[in-house]
């Protein structure tokens, strides 16, 4: 009898807590219709249709327990399963507020709105790709500061990437640590970004450091019915604090490489450049154009690149339902390497 009433006494608590905030329940259906056409040199083209749920189809909420304190949740469809994507709470303490969970890093530029590849946005093929990552975050006004879950990834001999479960034990020290600033003005935005993280690899012979660095700076700017973004990046190893897509792998790249005895850093730049024009309140045109390429810090190495160009049209059919045609190009320049045209739509709902 006496756990019938705790159970109660706590199914009463967890009510009243429940109503007592405030939950802004929110969801976006998006769906993927891309023709498409693989080129490989020295191999017959593949040619197919593909028909998904997109992976960042997504349902949430926005939760408000008081002016002070507030979170949020959101569940993907990663791999045909429901994942969590973000899940927060938020602190505000007067000078600033404090972020803990899972959230966007500070390293993300937020420019391009590419549709293919799930929304793609140019991130590792222009735009520098940030991670989705358990984090404590410090916000003040345009500054944040994040103390994030590490990557101890790194490409061993044999090519393949190794997270410390494969051929090589690792050891982190240290949390890895982005901060970004945004100076935001009435008709342009100014931004900077910067990240850095470290961990060991374990030898007899001596441990070898991975260091990881990336920098960048973007802004953008309206005017009229045009809006216009850019941004520019480069560092070290920057596998390890986001995602920068040098070859048709789509991973292990902007990694350092590790032979058993020799340490390669792996130094990557890149930059893109969109440009918006909004016809009315139904149409808009969007362009974008991105370029990335990693190089091994040794002699006589070969760059690895890739060039991604698209050009859509959002058309907004009613509040909350748009559909985006979008034409493009990943073409990733090394030889026996792929080179991607598509062709096709995201149809989306948001409810």
């Amino acid at each position: 009898m006496k756990k019938v009433i705790v159970m109660v006494a706590a199914l009463a608590m967890m009510t009243s807590v429940v109503s007592a905030a405030d939950w802004n329940f929110y969801g976006s259906a998006r769906v993927a219709t891309f023709y498409e056409t693989t080129e490989v040199d020295n191999t017959p083209d593949v040619n197919g249709y593909d028909q998904s749920l997109q992976s960042n189809a997504r349902i949430g909420a926005d939760v408000k327990v008081s002016d002070e304190l507030t979170g949020r949740f959101e569940y993907g469809t990663g791999g045909g399963n429901a994942n969590v994507r973000l899940l927060y709470g938020e602190w505000n303490f007067g000078a600033g507020s404090l972020l803990v969970g899972q959230d966007w890093t500070p390293l993300v530029m937020w420019n391009s709105n590419q549709v293919w590849a799930a929304d793609n946005g140019l991130w590792g093929v222009g735009e520098y790709g940030g991670h989705r990552l358990a984090q404590l975050q410090l916000i003040m006004g345009g500054f944040r500061l994040a103390l994030m879950a590490p990557d101890v990834d790194f490409i061993d001999a044999g090519n393949d990437l190794n997270s410390g479960s494969g051929n090589y034990a690792t050891e982190v020290k240290i949390p890895a640590i982005a901060l970004k600033y945004i100076y935001a003005a009435d008709n342009y935005n100014l931004k900077a970004m910067a990240g850095y993280s470290s961990f060991d690899i374990l030898r007899s012979a001596g441990d070898k450091s991975v260091d990881s660095y990336v920098l960048g700076i973007g802004a953008d700017v309206s005017f009229g019915n045009f809006w216009v973004g850019a941004s520019i990046h480069g560092g070290s190893n920057v596998g390890n604090l986001g995602n920068e897509w040098v070859n048709d792998t789509y991973t292990g790249t902007g990694y350092a490489s590790y032979d058993g005895t020799v340490l390669t850093d792996n130094d990557a730049m890149g930059y893109e450049f969109v440009i918006i024009y909004t016809v009315n309140d139904m149409v808009a045109l969007e362009a974008g154009y991105g370029h990335c390429e990693t190089e091994l810090d040794v002699a006589n190495s070969t760059k690895d690149k890739v060039n991604s160009y698209y050009f859509q049209t959002p058309i907004t059919l009613a509040p909350g339902v748009v559909i985006t045609p979008e034409i493009g190009v990943v073409d990733f320049k090394e030889n026996g390497q792929a080179k991607t045209t598509y062709l096709g739509a995201k149809w989306q709902i948001n409810f």
